[in-house]
This record gives C-alpha cells, sequence and structure tokens, in this order.
C-alpha cells in the first residue's frame, strides 16, 4: 500500500514542473521581441508633444573661428639696439675739409657697441576671420607700447700721425648714443589650422615704429708744423726761432719747460668741440611670428603668442624686438 501510494505523487508533480519551464521560456522570448521596440521609442523625438513653444537645441557651429574681434595683449620684450657707424656724420661735419680728417680718417675711428634692454609691453589688437573648413585666414592690425632706451656704451679713442708736409696731427674722440623706441604697430597675415577648440597659427607682415634717437660726439683736433719745432728746438739762440704754424692749441709756448706739443695737458688745448643731435624717427620693418588661440566660448578667444619684430637702420640705428606674450579677444 505504501508502495501504490508513492507512485500515486509523481504524475501530480511532474505535469506542473513541465508547466513552469514553458512559463519562463515563454517569458524570455516575449521580452527579447519587446527589447528592440522599447530601445527604438528611447531614440524618439517626443519634442512636438510639448507644444508649439518646445524649440529644440541648436547645433554648435563650426565656423567659431569666423568674424571681426579685438582684445588686448601684455607679456615681454627683448629689444636688440645697435648703433653701427653713428658717429661718423657728426665727426666728419666737425672736421670737415681738414687734414686731420683726411690724414687720421678720423671719422672712422669711433664706434659705438651694441647693447639689450628687456622689459614689459602691453597694447591692443583686432582682426578679422575668415574659415574654410578647418583653414583660417585673417588679417590683424596690433599696437604695442614699450617705451625702453638702449644706450650705447661709451667709447673713447686718440690718435696722432705725421703728415706728408711734416706736420704732426692728432685727434680725441669720445661719444655716446642712445636709442629710444616708444610704441610700434603691425599689419599681419594669419594663418592657421583648426583643431577643435584650439587654432594654432603663423602670422607675418609689416611693422612701423616710432623711436628718439639721440647721438653725441666731442671731438679735439690740434696740429703743428713739426719741421720747424724742431729746427727751432736745435737753436740755442732763441731770437733766431721762428713761428710755429698749430691748431688747436690755446697757446703754443716752447719757451715752457712744461709744455709738449705732442702729449699737451687738457688746459693747453682749446676745449673740445661738443655736437649733439636728437630727433625722432618714424621707421619701417617686418613682423613675423607664431601662436596658439584658444576658443573658451564661441566669442571669447585667449592666446599665446611669439613676435619677431625687425626695423630698417635709421641714422645708423638699427633695432629688432623678441616678444612673447598672451591676449584675450572678443569675436562678434
Amino acid at each position: 500500500m505504501m508502495m501504490s501510494a508513492a507512485r500515486q505523487v509523481l504524475p501530480i508533480d511532474m505535469p506542473g514542473a513541465s508547466q513552469m519551464r514553458f512559463a519562463i521560456v515563454g517569458l524570455l522570448i516575449g521580452m527579447s521581441s519587446i527589447a528592440p521596440v522599447t530601445a527604438r521609442a528611447a531614440d524618439l523625438d517626443f519634442g512636438i508633444l510639448r507644444g508649439s513653444a518646445y524649440e529644440p537645441a541648436a547645433a554648435p557651429s563650426a565656423d567659431i573661428w569666423e568674424g571681426i574681434y579685438v582684445g588686448g595683449h601684455a607679456g615681454w620684450s627683448s629689444a636688440s639696439f645697435g648703433f653701427g657707424s653713428v658717429y661718423q656724420p657728426v665727426v666728419a661735419d666737425v672736421l670737415r675739409a681738414t687734414r686731420i680728417e683726411q690724414d687720421l680718417g678720423a671719422s672712422t675711428l669711433l664706434h659705438a657697441g651694441d647693447t639689450r634692454r628687456d622689459g614689459a609691453s602691453f597694447g591692443a589688437f583686432a582682426g578679422v576671420n575668415y574659415q574654410f573648413d578647418e583653414t583660417v585666414i585673417g588679417v590683424e592690425f596690433d599696437y604695442t607700447h614699450f617705451g625702453v632706451t638702449g644706450q650705447a656704451p661709451h667709447d673713447a679713442i686718440g690718435r696722432s700721425t705725421v703728415g706728408s708736409n711734416g706736420f704732426f696731427r692728432a685727434v680725441n674722440l669720445d661719444g655716446d648714443a642712445s636709442t629710444r623706441i616708444n610704441d610700434y604697430a603691425t599689419v599681419r597675415a594669419r594663418f592657421g589650422y583648426t583643431v577643435g577648440d584650439f587654432m594654432p597659427y603663423v602670422t607675418g607682415g609689416f611693422a612701423i615704429g616710432r623711436a628718439q634717437i639721440t647721438d653725441r660726439a666731442s671731438v679735439q683736433g690740434y696740429e703743428f708744423d713739426q719741421a720747424a719745432y724742431r729746427s727751432n728746438q736745435a737753436l740755442a739762440d732763441a731770437a733766431r726761432r721762428v713761428p710755429v704754424v698749430n691748431v688747436g692749441y690755446r697757446q703754443f709756448d716752447p719757451g715752457n719747460p712744461a709744455f709738449n706739443p705732442y702729449s699737451p695737458e687738457a688746459g693747453q688745448l682749446l676745449a673740445p668741440i661738443v655736437v649733439t643731435r636728437s630727433k625722432e624717427k618714424i621707421v619701417g620693418g617686418v613682423a613675423a611670428g607664431a601662436g596658439l588661440e584658444y576658443a573658451i566660448t564661441p566669442n571669447l578667444l585667449l592666446r599665446a603668442e611669439y613676435q619677431y619684430v625687425l626695423f630698417n637702420d635709421f641714422d645708423g640705428h638699427k633695432l629688432n624686438l623678441n616678444t612673447v606674450r598672451g591676449g584675450a579677444a572678443v569675436k562678434f
């Protein structure tokens, strides 16, 4: 009887387990068929259901660099000042038509060395960009205030010779020169390539600057008839001595034991002629550089830039500038 009871339980259990398995399989098939529909529904835009006031968000513009912009910049500039032959015209003018200039080439003796000065610079810029896909071209104007003076190292020299006519000739020279670059402006083309929100670029064009130059030269020349002087020194009888032609001496006094015409004391010579020339110059040149611009927003730009400016020679003065600076601009 117990065995029969056991056989009666199994037929009741087995159909229930099979039904459960079929139910689970059916549920999985149903979920798998619904999932793609759900995914597609998630991608649907239901904005139309929100009424006529709904406006979808505008896609960001790809031409974020195109347009007119204005901004300001500040940085550090290193100026290299050269002075070339700034003293030559001054000395040549003082000694024009003299044998001292002819025999000694005095105007070529004095030289001014180069110097370098650094300082802060600042200014403003404005320009316009045109964008073609990833390529950006444009034109930019900038103004920079610098206000730094370069002073040439002081130079002094003395030379003497005996001319073909027997005259002893000598000259003493010293000079100072300076250049002050007040400000300058450039007009440049720009070529850039966009990489997301960044745009590296190169630039080149023309520069114009305002400089104040000063040249000062002191010229002291003297000469005497060496043949007549030596002839007089050989005569024991002072009454037989002849006048000695001389130029540049305060008093030519061979009878004074302390007098030496070859190495006269300062008080025995006339005061030197000192010439100072100072003027403002407007000078031209070229400008080149490179930089990196970053668009914080389509209307707010930041930049880091290196700029090189080389000015043409002006009255013997030379100048070039190396500037590293940063800037910010608003684009319209």
